[in-house]
């Protein structure tokens, strides 16, 4: 009886025992199912995370690049940068075709929002951002959201106004239509680094250099088209001292395009109190203006402060002339048709407006240095000898010097024009910009937006 009981005992400790360990194991099978799933759930969650992220990453990039063909003359004043901003990037989506990115303004509390942007449907993919101003006016806060399906993440970056870092002031001469120096021409400077260079856009013109005869070329050459050829004729024909086969070893291409800083002649208008009257000819005018269609022709003639010439015009200048100021024609800056022209056909004396006598009509003009002859929309040529400098820069719409035009010139040429400028016949130019640190009076730099990358961050929902 002893032996059975003993039997019975260990058959239903064992039961019991079994019993324990299904539950054990069947805690641990829905303890692992429960684990699986919720892992599952945690890998989906991290996968719609990762996808929401890379939406608003795509997203930053997506508008850091319309962001950056953003510009805006430099005269643009600070409260009306971001209404500029925003018309600015509206009209660019709108000409490029870009019709999936809607861009909304609001005025009242200096915002821009941009709707939806659909990258992937089918994963319900998209991103979303907000631009508005913060306290610091020159400082704008961008967030860019990332949606995939209900999962969001936001990325935050700001951008600052600035203005380009170099511009074409940088060089001798200037052109965005190609070069050519024909005869007996020497560009040189008083620093041939700093004063000579030349730089030159011309990005439709396979041949952007030409030098033909003696002339040459003091400083470097940098050309923004990479295709661009150099054709160099003549025994002297040289570039940064060196003639062929090493003058090629100065010349650049490809280089990174250079601000044109925006011609702002109407700056000067309020200078202007006379008017030139063609029946009443005087031999000296001050802070003067020439009305449109006028079409004069100039002997001897001395002018103080600023002549102001309106288009249409063309205006010669045939005899002696002395210049105490500044020149300015108001066309327009897109005009290369040649129909406005300023000619200089003997000899010109220039003075800068820090020599203007100190009286109440030019207290004033007398701090707007660094510019000689501002003309937008006109071209401009020169065929006579500068008798002392031409005290500033000289910005047109085609410039051409030929015959024994030549001379110092205190400040650069540049040629706002596609066409080709033209030197010609003796035309010795020598460059002189020591001491022009600022931008010439008259001229705007560009206004662009600068991604600040220091300031990426992720905002936490």
């Amino acid at each position: 009886m002893k032996l059975i009981k003993k039997i019975v005992y260990r058959k239903g400790a064992a039961l019991i025992i079994s019993m324990i360990f299904v539950l054990i194991f069947s805690a641990l099978a829905i303890s692992m199912a429960t684990m699986s799933g919720t892992n599952l759930q945690l890998a989906d969650n991290q996968r719609k995370a990762n996808r929401a992220h890379a939406c608003a990453e795509s997203g930053l990039d997506i508008i850091r690049f319309w962001l950056g063909r953003i510009y805006m003359p430099g005269t643009t004043q600070p409260d009306d940068r971001f209404s500029h901003l925003a018309n600015f990037l509206q009209t660019d989506l709108a000409a490029n075709g870009i019709s999936n990115i809607a861009t909304t303004y609001n005025s009242d509390n200096s915002t821009i929002t941009i709707a939806d942007v659909v990258l992937d449907s089918s994963a319900g993919q998209s991103f979303s951002s907000q631009i508005q101003q913060t306290s610091n006016i020159d400082i704008l806060q961008m967030d860019v959201t990332g949606s995939a399906g209900v999962v969001q993440r936001i990325i935050r970056v700001n951008y600052n106004f600035g203005t380009r870092a170099h511009t074409v002031f940088d060089y001798g001469v200037a052109t965005k239509g190609a070069l050519n120096l024909h005869g007996n021409i020497e560009m040189s400077g008083a620093n041939v680094e700093l004063d000579a260079g030349v730089y030159i856009e011309s990005p439709n013109d396979a041949n952007v250099l030409s030098i033909i005869g003696n002339s040459s070329i003091a400083g470097d050459v940098h050309i923004t088209n990479p295709d661009a050829t150099v054709d160099l004729q003549g025994g002297q024909a040289s570039i940064g001292g060196e003639t062929e086969p090493n003058a090629h070893d100065h010349v650049f291409t490809g280089v990174a395009p250079t601000e044109f800083p925006v011609p702002e002649p109407n700056y000067f208008r309020h200078y202007v109190k006379n008017i030139y009257d063609p029946n009443n000819v005087l031999t000296e005018y001050d802070n003067v203006i020439i009305p449109a269609g006028i079409n004069p022709s100039f002997g001897t003639v001395t002018f103080r402060g600023v002549v102001f010439i309106e288009a249409p015009n063309i205006v010669t200048f045939q005899g002696n002339t002395t210049i105490t100021g500044i020149i300015v024609g108001n066309g327009d800056l897109n005009d290369n048709s040649g129909t406005n022209r300023i000619d200089f056909l003997g000899t010109v004396a220039s003075y800068p407006v820090t020599d203007l006598p100190e009286e109440l009509q030019f207290e004033q003009l007398r701090n707007e240095t660094g510019t000689f002859l501002m003309a937008p929309g006109f071209s401009v040529s020169f065929g006579g000898n500068f008798e002392t400098h031409l005290n500033g820069a000289i910005a047109a719409n085609g410039i051409e010097f030929f015959g024994d035009a030549g001379g110092t010139i205190d400040g650069s040429v540049i040629n706002y024009s596609g066409s080709p400028m033209t030197l010609s016949g003796n035309s010795d130019l020598f460059f002189n910009r020591s001491g022009t640190d600022q931008m010439p009076a008259g001229f705007g730099p560009e206004i662009i937006l600068y991604y600040v990358p220091s300031s990426y961050s992720e905002v936490v929902l």
